[in-house]
């Protein structure tokens, strides 16, 4: 999640942000992909292939440069993939070069603050003058007469003057998990999608079970009242239970379940661990219907295996179908709970 932005703030000597400014047809990557360019090494990625290869030698021409030159601040360069590259997609990517020196790091923190929040940035690049990056919007904003997205998008854009812009929108994944337990198969989870779109609250009462090195989408909570983190949780948010107490299991399966706009709950067992959890939910209150929405096994169909990194990865896999069935409904105006519930008879039937 956002390497590019760990890698800029770590980098102390100059670099190249290359984004993908607009995305037309097919492309790898979609507008606001970023990669970071050094003179020795690449952090993230806009889609690979040719384009990659292009646009790394277009920001090492940029270092090789005197960076008092506008060439070598910024540029915007069209690339037709077919034509120009030679790529199968067909489409044109535009992409956008911003120079970035150490002494602009605090603009890029002030980025990974906000996102750290939970809240969306959009940061405004002028792309005609080697002016400093800005977070505040473009008031005077007008779409060129090829854009067509929300304003809260990344998109290209002229002010007034004719002076050409990118407005780089940066939000936090709005995939949320929270997962109890810091045993094996939790640190197998927490390292598999370190990498993935994601926010995870990592919950344990045992400090000493936390690695001294996390993840940049983790955070770690170390509390003996678990149940607390669940009723402070935002709506939709994902949960994931595998405690070392199967009674903390059930504590926290029922404050889960107990709770509305539940986005996904996924709690680690057998059947017959499901059978007795169920059972003994029911004698404390929690209906069929909500007991239905409890994923018990879980992990996808057809991956075996009890090793830490296989479960890992058989629960990554469902955990990413179910955020982007998620994002579809969201999208198409429908309600996250049906969207969840529809996947999960999917994936029993």
């Amino acid at each position: 999640m956002h390497a590019w932005l760990n890698a800029l703030l770590e980098q102390r000597s100059p670099a190249i942000l290359v984004t993908v400014a607009r995305a037309e047809g097919s492309v790898p990557r979609e507008a606001g992909a970023k990669m970071l360019v050094t003179a020795d090494r690449l952090a993230d990625t806009i889609g690979g292939g040719h384009l990659e290869f292009v646009a790394t030698a277009v920001a090492r021409e940029m270092l090789a440069q005197p960076a008092q030159e506008l060439l070598a601040q910024r540029r915007l360069q069209r690339l037709p993939l077919g034509p120009t590259l030679g790529q199968c997609c067909g489409g044109v990517a535009f992409l956008a070069f911003e120079r970035v020196e150490a002494d602009g790091h605090a603009h890029f923190a002030a980025i990974r603050d906000s996102l750290a929040r939970n809240e969306d940035v959009l940061r405004q690049l002028p792309l005609d003058s080697a002016a400093p990056p800005s977070l505040a919007g473009g008031a005077d904003a007008t779409h060129d007469e090829h854009d067509e997205h929300d304003e809260r998008d990344t998109r290209l854009w002229q002010d007034a003057h004719g002076a050409r812009w990118l407005a780089d929108a940066c939000r936090p994944p709005a995939a949320r998990l929270y997962l109890f337990g810091a045993g094996h198969v939790g640190a197998a989870i927490v390292h598999a999608m370190s990498a993935l779109p994601c926010h995870i609250t990592w919950i344990d009462e045992r400090e000493d079970m936390f690695p001294a090195s996390l993840p940049a989408n983790v955070r770690v909570e170390a509390t003996d009242t678990p149940e607390a983190v669940v009723a402070a949780a935002p709506d939709d948010a994902s949960y994931l239970v595998m405690t070392h107490s199967h009674p903390l299991d059930q504590a926290l399966s029922e404050a889960i379940l107990r709770r509305e706009r539940v986005g996904w709950f996924g709690l680690i067992g057998s059947a017959t661990k499901r059978v007795q959890f169920e059972r003994r939910l029911r004698q404390r209150g929690i209906p069929d219907s909500r007991l239905a929405d409890m994923v018990c096994p879980i992990g996808i169909q057809h991956i075996a295996g009890k090793e830490p990194a296989v479960i890992a990865i058989a629960v990554a896999a469902q955990l990413l179908q179910v955020w982007q069935a998620m994002q579809a409904s969201r999208q198409t105006g429908g309600q996250t709970n049906g969207a969840t519930a529809t996947h999960r008879k999917k994936q029993q039937a």
